[in-house]
């Protein structure tokens, strides 16, 4: 029976979220192939091993539970080929064959962990090093859709040194470019953390001013009506889309609290598109993923306008894995339920 690590937590503006997805993930995982090891990453950015129910993961009371937090990390030595576990002021290496990174954002999703994990050698889900990075850098992501012809929304960005040093003149330069309304989105966060939507000057610089909360590099983004649709796609060298998802955001527009707190938002699973326009999506999504360098896993989200047009929104190369996530729901539309899909996951680390 192979081992899988799986990873939660983190040091991150989505450490909450993490929780929530790990719970539904070390609770799928199917029990008569793989025993799970989880490994809960606090906030500030201690490593332990957690014995206990995984109910206790996604209100944060696992870190509570003494009796089950075992001190251990992950070794970088790829004679051991997995974790040091701490018991009784001993060091004990335990192998493990695979690691299931559960990690949204900074510090998990960005290239960070993926590349703690190359170095150890240890096979892991999803995307590697460099796509990893480059997908959570909103900046880099576009300037590669731009590169590769994929359609996207206009676009401007500009770190906290520019920004201090003349806001006047970029303020104006992005309203000019882009036009009003504007996203204004941290260059590396997900979720929809620290994300306004701002309808003149003034509304934009205090989103900028909430944006630098959460990163020192801002992506603005004139805004695009349409259609809010998700792929779900999956696969190393050949792979493959799910059905195209719709959402329908209670608020103005998908943030954090539409996605995980209200839970209000409309899903419409297939989206209410024509079948062609439905291929056209999901062939683009396949082209961005493999643009991108993804493997594994990745969510591709876009704009579907009424006249056709489709635009990239972003991808998430570790989309949420809650009940209310659309990745598993997309998939187990298309014949994958949740338990099997998260084996074909854990597959296609170990065939990469």
């Amino acid at each position: 029976m192979k081992k899988v690590l799986v990873l939660f937590g983190g040091v991150s503006s989505e450490h909450d979220v993490s929780l929530q997805s790990a719970s539904s993930v070390i609770k799928n995982i199917p029990a008569d192939k793989y025993e799970v090891i989880p490994m809960g990453i606090t906030k500030s950015g201690e490593f332990y091993i957690y014995n206990g129910s995984p109910d206790m993961l996604p209100d944060g009371k696992w870190l509570e539970d003494k009796e089950n937090l075992e001190k251990a990390v992950i070794s970088c030595d790829r004679e051991h080929h997995g974790i040091i576990r701490y018991n009784d002021g001993k060091a004990e290496i335990e192998r493990v064959d695979v690691v299931f990174p559960v990690l949204h954002g900074k510090n998990g999703e960005d290239g960070t962990m993926q590349g703690l994990l190359e170095i150890a050698g240890i096979p892991y889900v999803g995307c590697g090093t460099a796509a990893s990075s480059a997908c959570m850098d909103k900046a880099v992501t576009n300037a590669l859709a731009d590169f590769y012809g994929i359609p996207q929304a206009k676009w401007v960005a500009f770190d906290k040194h520019a920004y201090s040093a003349d806001k006047a003149a970029l303020l104006a330069n992005a309203g000019e470019k882009l036009g009003y309304p504007i996203f204004v989105k941290p260059a590396n966060a997900g979720s929809s953390v620290g994300i306004s939507k701002a309808k003149n000057v003034e509304e934009l610089e205090k989103a900028c001013e909430k944006a630098f909360e959460h990163d020192k590099k801002l992506v603005l983004e004139e805004g695009i009506i349409g259609k809010e649709v998700e792929v779900a796609v999956m696969g190393n060298e050949n792979p493959v889309a799910s059905v195209v998802g719709e959402v329908v955001p209670c608020n103005e527009f998908y943030d954090y609290d539409a996605k995980y707190l209200a839970n209000e938002s409309e899903l419409h699973i297939p989206a209410r598109l024509s079948e062609d326009m439905l291929k056209a999506v999901q062939a683009q999504a396949i082209k961005a993923y493999r643009a991108l360098g993804c493997e594994g896993f990745t969510r591709v989200d876009f704009f579907v306008k009424d006249n056709g047009e489709i635009f990239l929104n972003e991808p998430n190369t570790i989309p949420g894995f809650t009940s209310i996530s659309m990745y598993p729901k997309l998939f187990a539309a298309s014949g994958v339920p949740y338990a099997e899909l998260l084996d074909r996951l854990i597959n296609l680390a170990l065939e990469r």
